[in-house]
C-alpha cells in the first residue's frame, strides 16, 4: 500500500510515542508533532480506515501489525541516514536529521539496502 509522507510521520510518530509512554492518545501525536487536534483526527481516521491503527473508546491508538511494520521501516531508514550523516559525512546532527526526514520517504530499497550493508560493514548496528 502506497501511503504518503504524512501517512508515514504520523506512523513514526505514534511508534516512537508509544516507546515512551504506556500508550498513545491524538493529543500526545499533536503535541510532538505540533500540528492541530482537527489535523490529527483526520490523519488518524485515514490511517484507521487504511488497516494501520486501532483507536480504542478512551482514545488509545495502537499500531496494527501492518502499521508496526511501515513505521518500523520508516525509523529505520530515518535512523541509517542520520547515522551515516552524521558519522560518516560529519554533517551537523540538526541538518543531518531534517535531511534525513525529508530523505527516508523517496529513498528507493536497493538504495537503502546497499546504504545498510555499507555500514553494517562498518559496525553500525540498526535502531528500532
Amino acid at each position: 500500500m502506497a501511503l504518503h509522507e504524512s501517512g508515514e510521520d504520523y506512523l513514526e510518530t505514534i511508534y516512537l510515542l508509544s516507546k515512551k509512554k504506556d500508550f498513545v492518545r491524538s493529543i500526545d501525536i499533536a503535541t510532538e508533532l505540533n500540528y492541530s487536534k482537527a489535523s490529527i483526527s483526520r490523519a488518524m481516521k485515514l490511517l484507521k480506515e487504511a488497516g494501520l491503527i486501532t483507536m480504542a473508546e478512551d482514545g488509545q491508538i495502537r499500531l496494527t501489525k501492518l502499521g508496526y511494520q511501515t513505521a518500523t521501516s520508516v525509523y529505520s531508514r530515518h535512523t541509517l541516514l542520520m547515522d551515516f550523516f552524521t558519522e560518516e559525512l560529519g554533517v551537523n546532527p540538526v541538518t543531518a536529521e531534517k535531511d534525513a526526514c525529508r530523505i527516508e520517504h523517496v529513498i528507493s530499497e536497493e538504495t537503502f539496502l546497499r546504504l545498510l550493508s555499507y555500514m553494517t560493514k562498518k559496525g553500525y548496528q540498526p535502531r528500532v
